[in-house]
């Protein structure tokens, strides 16, 4: 493994462990990848990659002493240090050279070191958006994005002024065992879907398993029970009290934060409002296509609404999947229904405020539609808070399930 100009390093287990994941000789910190929104010690552990890929072992022990000072119980350091002291007696060959050294234990740790380092060089553009916020009401203040292949949870806070969320830091994290795209309770899988933060569970009411906390989320929501999806408690927590971090498939379905990183984060969490959309791989949009996404939904929206109002029983129903089922009806029974009602109504006025708009990040396309309805009539008044699914049916946008939020 020559490459011109340089020397075989004696510590060449970057490159052995990591190989056809990194390109190493690309690891040396740099000011695009080092944003105001860095989070943990991935720009630390660049570093010392960077030293042992360059054959300066000496200083790649003093970051990781440095960085050890900063987070004890991190064993991913831990490990890093002692194939670095080993190294001073003879050459080492191997991620986690030590004798006896448990595999599963150094897969754990070399694939933590794969995705955090995977997260530092590739981090999202400035000027790309998570697709799936198209819309955040102004009472929201942050919206979380969580991508399980890059064991990366993502920040964004609500810019009021446009409409667009905007980047503020981004946080390892670990998910279940056995992956995402949860199906049943024990799968030991992450769900895929938008969430919202559903109540705060202090530690001290919890083992300490959980670390500093959790957030609790309103997994199953009404599209998995649609699904059959089951199961239940699925949580953001923390880390037990003598781990830093655990490795990024080491969850029942919970998706975990190192405690110092919970707590940052918990203090943008309003708990029944922030959503937490968790995908298998972000899709990242450019401002002017997650602009032409956003407006083409609202339309869609703001028909559906103008086509109440018109009592036009036809132009209504034509915004409705033929698979609609909400409240213990089908299409037919809905259809029925608002026909009654609206023969009634001499008048219709239909107002919606306070709008949230999410594209699920699974394989079904659909979005999740969220307002506050202020219903007025010549019989009837009444307020609620009304939630929508929406699908591509025949090339277009319909409402598959609508109820109170």
């Amino acid at each position: 493994m020559q490459r011109s100009g340089r020397h075989l390093p004696r510590l060449p287990f970057l490159a052995l462990a990591l190989s056809g994941a990194l390109a190493l000789s690309t690891l040396t910190a740099t000011a695009s990848a080092q944003t105001a929104g860095d989070a943990g010690p991935e720009a630390q552990l660049k570093q010392v990659f960077s030293d042992i890929e360059a054959s300066r072992l000496d200083s790649a022990l003093q970051k990781t002493e440095a960085l050890l000072r900063q987070y004890p119980n991190f064993r991913l350091a831990h490990l890093i240090k002692g194939d670095l002291l080993l190294a001073r007696g003879k050459p080492i060959r191997t991620f986690g050279a030590a004798e006896n050294a448990p595999e599963d234990r150094i897969a754990d740790l070399r694939a933590e070191a794969i995705a955090r380092l995977r997260a530092y060089d590739d981090k999202p553009s400035p000027n790309a958006v998570p697709r799936y916020l198209l819309q955040m009401p102004a009472d929201q203040r942050h919206a979380i994005v969580v991508d399980t292949q890059k064991s990366r949870l993502y920040l964004y806070q609500n810019d009021t002024r446009d409409g667009r969320p905007r980047f503020v830091a981004d946080y390892y994290v670990t998910h279940g065992k056995l992956g995402a795209e949860k199906l049943r309770e024990g799968d030991k899988k992450t769900p895929i879907g938008v969430y919202r933060i559903t109540a705060s569970l202090p530690a001290k009411k919890l083992g300490d398993l959980y670390g500093n906390g959790a957030y609790p989320l309103d997994y199953p929501n009404e599209w998995d029970r649609r699904q059959g999806r089951g199961g239940h408690g699925i949580w953001l927590h923390g880390t037990p009290s003598n781990t830093y971090s655990r490795p990024p498939r080491a969850s029942d379905g919970c998706v975990v934060l190192a405690n110092a990183d919970l707590s940052e984060l918990s203090k943008n969490l309003q708990i029944g409002v922030t959503p937490v959309i968790i995908s298998n791989s972000v899709e990242w949009l450019s401002l002017d296509d997650w602009q032409a996404e956003r407006s083409a939904l609202n339309r869609k929206i703001e028909e559906w609404r103008a086509d109440w109002e018109s009592r036009d029983l036809q132009r209504f129903l034509r915004h409705y999947s033929k698979h609609f089922e909400a409240g213990g009806q089908k299409f037919e029974q809905f259809a029925r229904q608002k026909r009654q009602v609206i023969a009634d109504k001499e008048w219709i006025k239909v107002k919606l405020s306070n709008q949230s708009v999410f594209r699920n990040p699974g394989k079904e396309e659909f979005v999740v539609v969220s307002f506050d309805q202020d219903y007025r009539s010549n019989t009837t008044s009444n307020q609620m808070r009304k939630r929508q699914y929406w699908i591509r049916e025949d090339g277009t946008w319909k409402i598959i399930y609508e109820g109170s939020a």
